[in-house]
């Protein structure tokens, strides 16, 4: 039965990263590696999928916050705002990337609706072909609610990593520098 299971999260995931577009990442990874700082919001577990995305890229030795935490920095012209947002209609990410517009910062959507409220305040876009909460014949997924969603973004995030680690030839062993070390 595991078995069975595995293989329909797994064909969903590959099925759908195949269908992010590949020059709209290379974007992505362009305005990541030229920002001062990259900001990340989200809620749920879309939010927890960019904590584990901004830690990766921390790792990589890039300043990454999260929006709400405190120790969260200003931002400014010099920085990017990562929303994740599948359906780019939820109220608080929709309010930040508002708010990161007004003090001259670029606004990265990565979600499943190109045609959201977010796209007023969006600069680049990366779609994710998988359901969200208003549209779920979309890649119609088998797992519940938009969990398709929260896991492709988590896996592109990884593979946005491997990339920027191939495109800045860094070693990575040497990457243990930036791991957490009072544990």
């Amino acid at each position: 039965m595991y078995e069975e299971y595995e293989k329909i999260v797994i064909n969903e995931i590959d099925k759908t990263l195949e269908n992010v577009n590949k020059e709209d990442v290379e974007t992505l990874i362009q305005w990541i590696c030229s920002a001062e700082k990259v900001f990340f919001v989200g809620v749920g577990r879309v939010l927890l999928s960019l904590e584990a995305i901004a830690k990766r890229l921390n790792h990589l030795g890039i300043e990454t916050v999260v929006v709400g935490e405190i120790t969260e920095p200003a931002i400014t012209d010099k920085d990017i705002l990562i929303v994740g947002s599948g359906s780019g209609e939820t109220g608080f990410p929709l309010f930040i990337a508002s708010k990161a517009k007004s003090f001259g910062a670029k606004v990265i959507h990565i979600g499943t609706n190109r045609e959201s409220s977010m796209a007023k305040y969006t600069d680049h876009f990366v779609y994710i072909p998988a359901s969200n909460k208003y549209d779920s014949s979309l890649n119609a997924s088998k797992q519940p609610m938009t969990s398709l969603f929260e896991q492709s973004l988590l896996i592109l995030g990884d593979i946005v990593a491997l990339m920027i680690v191939n495109q800045d030839k860094i070693d990575i062993s040497s990457l243990w520098q930036y791991h957490a070390n009072l544990e």
